[in-house]
């Protein structure tokens, strides 16, 4: 189980919640990481969209939060936006997560500075909730990260420092989250339908310059998969496990 601390605990970080107070996770706690990428368009931890060999300092999407399928496995599944982590370092990020542990699945947001710990939101996530998102920064290390359930009626919104931060991707990602012991098992969410993608300020299609489309895959077995995108709109399909 995911062991959390006060956020006040990580005092670089000024939350300012509608909804709830923020939790920090512990140092065992799992993890969103940026790309493991296996080749140009396969990942062993994202599936998605991104844009890449540029410099971005906005993302946006919105989505519906899709229902995990639990069986006794202990499985977890990410949905979120953020810059950077597509060929750097840092990943500036916020979304939510379905996960499962003993056959009941767990809904919840959070935020992440990473390499800093993710930060857990309280406020309530349901399957079929509306959620909109975005990451935004002043492009001199100021960034403001802001979720919204339009359905449970909350939004919360983080401003965070990241000199670091080279701006260098912005995405659109579901993803198998990690621990210190490598890649989680992929929680079987579905489909997760993205709608109004964009990066700086424009929606992302086909023909965005340096867009890339990310399948999930270990070895031989792809674990999630994108569709192609229009306007902005896309979904990513839960394969395998």
């Amino acid at each position: 189980m995911r062991k959390v601390l006060i956020a006040t605990a990580c005092a670089a970080l000024l939350v300012v919640a509608a909804a709830a107070d923020a939790h920090v996770a512990s140092p065992a706690a799992v993890r969103f990481d940026p790309n493991k990428k296996i080749s140009q368009s396969t990942s062993s931890n994202w599936s998605g969209y991104s844009a890449i060999n540029g410099h971005y300092t906005s993302v946006s999407a919105s989505w519906k939060q899709p229902t995990a399928s639990c069986t006794s496995a202990t499985t977890y599944s990410s949905f979120w936006v953020g810059l950077d982590g597509d060929g750097s370092s840092t990943v500036e990020q916020t979304g939510t997560s379905a996960d499962c542990s003993g056959g009941t699945a767990k809904y919840y947001a959070w935020y992440e500075m990473y390499p800093k710990f993710p930060v857990n939101l309280k406020g309530t996530v349901r399957p079929g909730d509306h959620l909109s998102a975005s990451v935004t920064t002043n492009g001199s290390g100021s960034f403001t990260l802001t979720i919204s359930d339009s359905t449970q009626g909350w939004t919360n919104t983080t401003t965070a420092r990241l000199k670091s931060a080279k701006l260098a991707s912005a995405e659109v990602i579901a993803e198998a989250p990690s621990s210190s012991g490598g890649v989680l098992p992929l929680a079987n969410f579905g489909t997760v339908s993205f709608s109004g993608a964009s990066a700086n300020g424009a929606l992302l299609t086909s023909s965005t310059p340096h867009i890339d489309p990310i399948t999930m895959q270990s070895g031989s077995t792809v674990k999630a998969q994108p569709s192609s995108i229009s306007n902005g709109a896309f979904s990513v399909a839960w394969k395998h496990s």
